[in-house]
């Protein structure tokens, strides 16, 4: 193959095309590595959450002590909380679980006198899942025992929406749990991380919001997609270099016609 039956392919338009195939499937390998990235930031997780969630509970504030003034080291571990619930409630709304839509039932718990003060944490507790047009459980009256699961608050972030009725007199619903601004309307010191209800004592009723459940641990579609994006790149290519080939036979078709005239 001469050289000058390839010189086509430095037009303009070639050069072009020559530039979108290239651009095409750095991205697509870059975009593999990142579903890669994910992956490994998915194992990680799990193994965090799995490690965390296999510790025997402690009440929650030796495991606050046991934290210092780093919360996310104790993100996941199970806790004992024991007190009294406050009656006013939160929904934190547009949640779902078990494929139907609702809200979690937030409820604010007076614990027993395990703060440094001696006069017992104000912790906020997610009792669970409501669907959608169900009735929302009052909070439970007396002494009760939860075995929960430590979660981290939630800030707002660019781009997101604000909670509507956030910096009015109550606080009624939420779209996340911010601590800093739901402890504007709780009494005494309100501990730093809120907790996913797991059991209780009293038992829970088949009226009270149905449990969290604990996160999913799969490796989810990031090794599938960091596949595909590949397959893709590599059909880009294979298009590029079939559509190379056509164009030379038929070059080389047309020149072979000239020559016969």
């Amino acid at each position: 193959m001469s050289g000058s039956s390839l010189a086509f392919l430095l037009r303009p338009k070639w050069i072009a095309f020559h530039l979108l195939v290239v651009t095409s499937v750095a991205l697509m390998i870059w975009l593999s590595f990142w579903q890669l990235d994910r992956l490994d930031e998915r194992r990680a997780f799990n193994d965090l959450v799995a490690e965390q969630i296999d510790i025997p509970p402690v009440p929650l504030g030796d495991l606050l002590a046991e934290s210092g003034d780093d919360p996310t080291t104790i993100e996941w571990r199970q806790v004992l909380v024991a007190g009294t619930y406050l009656p006013d409630q939160i929904l934190w709304f547009n949640r779902s679980q078990g494929g139907l839509a609702g809200d979690n039932v937030l409820t604010a718990m007076i614990t027993d006198s395990d703060n440094d003060a001696g006069t017992g944490r104000t912790v906020v507790v997610n009792r669970g899942f409501v669907t959608l047009g169900a009735d929302i459980p009052a909070a439970p009256d007396g002494e009760h025992e939860v075995l929960g699961r430590v979660r981290l608050p939630q800030e707002r972030q660019r781009g997101e929406l604000t909670d509507a009725n956030v910096g009015s007199e109550r606080i009624t619903e939420v779209r996340r749990i911010n601590l800093d601004e739901l402890s504007t309307q709780l009494p005494g010191d309100v501990a730093p991380v809120y907790v996913d209800l797991i059991d209780a004592i009293p038992a829970l009723s088949p009226n009270d919001p149905t449990p969290v459940p604990p996160p999913t641990l799969d490796e989810g579609p990031h090794l599938s997609y960091a596949v595909q994006w590949l397959i893709f790149a590599l059909c880009v290519l294979i298009g590029w270099a079939l559509a190379v080939r056509r164009s030379i036979r038929s070059r080389r078709r047309a020149l072979t016609a000239e020559a016969l005239e």
